[in-house]
């Protein structure tokens, strides 16, 4: 068995759709597990949906869904010539469910409502893309990924219960291979006692990884409209690179630093059981593209650049004039844990400590006023971090033209800077 992963961008339209099916036309031999994302910027849609129900503006509300219809329904008018098949009364049906909710019951969970709606563009694609599938005449079947995967309660960021998920796939998602070739499911989602649970944003690569491991996959690929890893993202860098074949460690590292192609859950899973992941675009199918697995070899051979934007430091100094010692930092953290800061970097010297924070995803005031009190606080705004694995010095010297550099960081194989576009005068 094969898993495959296709991502919003690669179902976003009815073309789209047909080209993934004809994707799989070229994999004709094989058992495949299909992993499908919402279609489009549908993700980004329902969490507006989410919001207007949470304000209960149920104007924005129904209007918002019937945008959704629309979008759905054009994509199944040019795939489907026969308007009465039973896939638009269900794409009809989830819809018009979901309208019904206004006016109801509301949780005081934003997070448990989030993912109650949010999740069900996973299952409106999937449903389409496996009509289609059948329509076409390939053994394909819906699966619903809300029975298999089973987490814990902790919304937008469910964790797995390994055991039952496994136990899950191995007596009701295999044995429908006797007399399917294609089993359809969705990305990003999974329950828990019979609510809807996600397992993060962009956690259908995830659930790529989880049904590899639970179905012990001979490999999996994920599609995307790139050829394969490259060594940088090309809206921030030139002359881009192919990466043909790296590690797992790589992978894990260049997607804790940010690399944005990869799902960082995804490796573990896969380099547990070594299971071999491609990364291949759906739009040139029978390129090479990216080979992820054990052996390092290859890892060295290119630079790799990763560059986070709109980045904001701060540094702590305790007005007593104390030391930075392991007293101060548990009480940093602390306050950091009370603004749910997640950090890109830090480094502390005897009386400063310095983090690095995503600017959109932190409150600057709330930062202030948390360690005011016991602490002089300094930060920079409009800064960029710049990560590069397995760089020289004619890389470093790249990446720093016309910056300013506040902060590096180095080690054998990485170096992290925080620079500033140079004042021209």
């Amino acid at each position: 068995m094969k898993v495959f992963k296709f991502g919003g961008a690669s179902v976003k339209d009815a073309n789209a759709v047909k080209n993934v099916a004809n994707i799989l036309s070229l994999y004709k031999d094989e058992k495949l597990g299909i992993v499908i994302s919402a279609m489009g910027k549908t993700t980004n849609a329902m969490e507006k949906v989410v919001d207007a129900y949470w304000n209960k503006s149920e104007s924005d509300f129904k209007a918002l869904i019937e945008e959704r219809r629309t979008f759905h329904l054009e994509i199944m008018d040019e795939l489907f010539a026969d308007s009465t098949l039973l896939i638009y009364d269900e794409v009809n049906g989830i819809l018009n469910g979901l309208l019904e909710k206004f006016g109801g019951d509301i949780s005081d969970n934003y997070d448990f409502e989030y993912d109650q709606i949010v999740g069900l563009g996973e299952v409106m694609s999937t449903k389409i893309v496996s009509a289609y599938l059948s329509y076409n005449g390939m053994k394909s079947k819906w699966v619903d990924a809300r029975k298999l995967i089973i987490t814990n309660n902790k919304y937008r960021e469910a964790e797995l219960d390994w055991e039952a998920t496994t136990s899950n796939f191995k007596s009701n998602f295999e044995p429908e291979f006797e007399e399917m070739d294609v089993l359809v499911t969705q990305g990003f989602v999974g329950s828990n006692n019979g609510s809807t649970t996600t397992l993060g944003r962009e956690g259908s690569d995830f659930s790529a990884g989880i049904i590899a491991y639970c179905c012990d996959a001979e490999d999996v690929t994920i599609w995307k409209d790139v050829p394969g890893m490259l060594n940088a993202d090309p809206k921030w860098f030139d002359n881009t690179v192919k990466l043909d074949k790296i590690s797992f460690r790589e992978a894990i590292e260049l997607s804790y630093y940010g690399a944005s192609v990869i799902h960082p859950k995804t490796i573990k899973p896969l380099q547990n059981k070594q299971i071999p992941l491609y990364v291949k675009s759906f739009i040139d199918p029978h390129e090479d593209g990216t080979v992820i697995q054990a052996s390092m070899i290859s890892d060295h051979l290119i630079p790799s650049f990763i560059f986070k934007m709109n980045q904001i430091l701060f540094s702590f100094s305790p007005k007593d004039f104390s030391f930075i010692v392991e007293k101060n930092l548990s009480d940093i953290f602390d306050r950091l844990s009370k603004a749910n800061a997640k950090i890109n970097l830090m480094q502390n010297s005897a009386l400063n400590f310095s983090i690095l924070l995503d600017e959109d995803k932190v409150n600057t005031q709330e930062i202030l006023d948390l360690f005011g009190d016991h602490y002089h606080i300094k930060f920079n705004e409009g800064l960029e971090l710049v990560t590069i694995r397995h760089y020289d010095q004619a890389t470093l010297d790249r990446v720093t033209t016309d910056k300013d550099i506040l902060l590096q960081q180095k080690t054998r194989e990485t170096a992290r800077l925080i620079v500033k576009q140079k004042i021209m005068i």
